[in-house]
């Protein structure tokens, strides 16, 4: 059976997002995001057997539109990973793999074989559909780790055509702002460093920040995007700072979904803080989700399930 989420509600026919800008705030009034949900991944399976932890997924999507899942895959036992993603098949989505440690071996149905390594993302857009897998590799002490986040495609792109957007660790800039505040930007712009990722329907940043211990991070986001933070290492705080000491809220694992506003801070306490910043623009239409292929009725749902049994899921050959 498909799952069938809205993306938020309507009133009078209006889309309103759930914590907007209050009624008769200035436009150029500069609004600190607040929080609006902190949560801690779980851990789960998934593929031929992978321990992960999943920071959200099906039962979140309405909140995180247009994103719908974010896996994160750290381990340091090869037995919890080692069997790895098999071929399986995604249409509808994007997947974005960020690899911190090891490696991820990757093939699919149109002849493309790669090695995603540390530092290095693969931006896959499945479109009209792709059959692949991914296969967990670790490093000589057999750690591997990385994280991939599902994005929705609006309805117009669903039956595009595949495209990949890999990029190694060393073409992803960095930037070093005040305090020794160090950003890794994969998508969108920090200190006037555009990230390689280009050409995305949802708009998204990505990007890795590190805060020092004892300094803070402020970062411009836009009014009416999705925008969330999943805390990598250390602890500190995020939304609205205290002028003094910082007490930290949020530690390895935390995701930490933020409400409107124009622009995020981060601080770290005693000790440094890394996490994810990742937003994008919602696309507010209706989602029919069956394992790896998100759609936007049941009807084609279950025509994508009726050729992949068919042989005719992959539009796009090879040659």
């Amino acid at each position: 059976m498909a799952l069938i989420y809205g993306c938020g509600a309507l009133w009078g026919g209006e889309w309103r997002a759930p914590d907007g800008a209050r009624e008769g705030e200035s436009e150029m009034s500069d609004v600190v995001r607040g929080i609006q949900q902190v949560m801690t991944s779980r851990a789960t399976i998934e593929g031929a057997g992978v321990h992960l932890r999943r920071a959200f997924g099906p039962d979140h999507t309405p909140l995180f539109d247009p994103f719908l899942m974010l896996d994160d895959f750290r381990s340091d036992k090869p037995e919890e990973y080692r069997e790895g993603f098999p071929w399986h098949p995604h249409r509808g989505i994007e997947t974005i793999t960020y690899m911190l440690q090891g490696e991820v071996e990757h093939a699919d149905s149109l002849g493309n074989k790669g090695v995603i390594g540390p530092g290095d993302v693969q931006w896959m857009t499945a479109g009209s559909g792709i059959i692949h897998q991914e296969m967990p590799r670790g490093d000589a002490q057999g750690r591997m780790g990385g994280l991939q986040l599902w994005a929705n495609l609006p309805a117009a792109e669903k039956m595009r055509d595949p495209r990949y957007q890999g990029f190694r660790a060393e073409q992803i800039p960095e930037v070093t702002l005040e305090g020794g505040v160090r950003v890794r930007v994969i998508a969108g712009e920090v200190g006037g460093q555009q990230g390689p990722v280009q050409g995305i329907a949802i708009a998204p940043e990505y990007l890795d920040v590190r805060v020092p211990a004892g300094a803070r991070f402020a970062h411009p986001t836009g009014r009416g995007r999705t925008v969330f933070a999943y805390v990598l290492e250390g602890s500190g705080r995020l939304g609205p700072l205290p002028d003094g000491a910082i007490e930290p809220m949020a530690w390895d694992h935390t995701l930490v979904l933020f409400g409107d506003g124009d622009r995020v801070l981060a601080a770290a306490g005693d000790e440094a803080l890394r996490f994810l910043l990742i937003s994008g623009e919602p696309l507010r239409e209706p989602i029919a989700w069956y394992g790896p292929v998100v759609m936007n009725t049941e009807e084609e749902l279950r025509t994508a399930f009726d050729e992949y049994r068919r042989g005719t899921f992959v539009k796009q050959r090879t040659g």
